[in-house]
């Protein structure tokens, strides 16, 4: 078995006890982080001079990062797509795998069992550092699932014409995706896990919220308590406006944090003042504004939210959704220093 836990580029060293203590509202021992993916670039670069392979070098790459954990998936294969990859941006009707009811019937639905991969998962446990864990997510989620599979106008279509078999599409999805959340919550190298499923547009839900509450919500307040009942915490990973959804979010599904915040829809300053009494914030730190504002900027930003939470607690550091390739290097180590070396970071003028 592979050990790649690799050198920490930094002094501190992973305990996972903060970013529980972060999703339970609490205040961790020391400012944390958190972010869902980094990007192949940065893994080489965190982890340059180790011999780390490629499938397990993101591990390596967090823990040099300073998280105290690596995100994972589990079942990539769980619901097969004719097509194969997605681009980087592509239509949400874009080759869907059936459309209708008896387009349906001749799909190979995966079970859960034939697709999750118990050696990658035993692999990657032995790759962490002592402190750290796994942070499992969903091979994309109840919604963006059926839209994948659909096509999101032939489902909007389907919830006019034929909601029953809407109806039997999510008991399909929800109910693999409840087992693959079962069976990840339950592995010891595991400390939490990300259900990830995009539900909004910057305007709106993608769905009606009545229809959101009759086919997504109910799965996915299955899905915590199964996490629940293995004693991990459940983290939301989902774009768009939500703020008709938030009750749901908090008080049906009980997720214990809430990921992804854009400035153009709730800035995560004004998020964490609205809710972090009743879930935690994750994240935040706008991907636009990392992109395009000067590093001196980044860090006064991230300076000033780290002031905000520092004595309240339900708070990590991250960007509002991911650090895909676009993002400058050096942008996102001023945001990530400006909480690993304060004493580093310029005072405004």
């Amino acid at each position: 078995m592979t050990n790649c836990a690799g050198t920490a580029k930094e002094k501190r060293e992973p305990d996972f006890n903060n970013l529980l203590k972060v999703l339970a509202r609490k205040v961790p021992d020391r400012p944390t982080l958190f972010e869902f993916f980094l990007n192949q670039r940065l893994h080489r670069k965190l982890t340059e001079g180790e011999v780390v392979p490629e499938h397990l070098m993101h591990i390596a790459a967090y823990r040099n990062a300073g998280y105290d954990y690596a995100t994972i998936l589990a079942a990539p294969g769980l619901f097969p797509h004719p097509r194969q990859t997605q681009a980087a941006s592509c239509s949400m009707n874009e080759a869907p795998a059936f459309a209708d009811r008896a387009a349906e019937l001749k799909y190979r639905w995966m079970e859960v069992e034939e697709v999750y991969d118990f050696g990658y998962m035993k692999e990657a446990a032995a790759c962490m550092a002592p402190g750290m864990k796994l942070i499992v997510y969903g091979p994309d989620g109840m919604l963006e699932n059926m839209i994948r599979l659909i096509g999101f106008d032939n489902l909007c279509y389907a919830l006019a014409d034929d909601p029953e078999w809407v109806e039997l599409v999510a008991e399909k999805i929800g109910s693999r995706l409840l087992r693959y959340y079962e069976i990840a919550s339950s592995d010891p190298a595991v400390g939490a896990c990300i259900v990830n499923d995009d539900w909004g547009f910057h305007s709106q839900p993608m769905l009606s919220p009545a229809a959101m509450r009759h086919y997504i919500i109910p799965w996915h307040r299955k899905m915590v308590e199964a996490i629940h009942r293995n004693g991990k915490p459940a983290i939301l990973h989902s774009c768009g406006r939500l703020e008709s959804l938030m009750e749901d979010i908090i008080e049906v599904c009980r997720f214990d944090a809430k990921h992804s915040w854009e400035d153009n829809i709730l800035p995560v300053e004004e998020a964490y003042e609205r809710y972090h009494s009743r879930i935690a914030i994750l994240g935040g730190i706008d991907v636009d504004f990392i992109c395009r504002r000067t590093e001196r900027e980044i860090q006064e930003r991230v300076v000033a939210m780290l002031e905000r939470t520092r004595t309240r607690g339900g708070y990590a550091l991250g960007t509002g959704n991911s650090v895909p390739e676009y993002v400058p290097d050096d942008h996102y180590f001023a945001m990530i220093n400006a909480l690993l070396n304060p004493d580093g970071v310029p005072e405004a003028d």
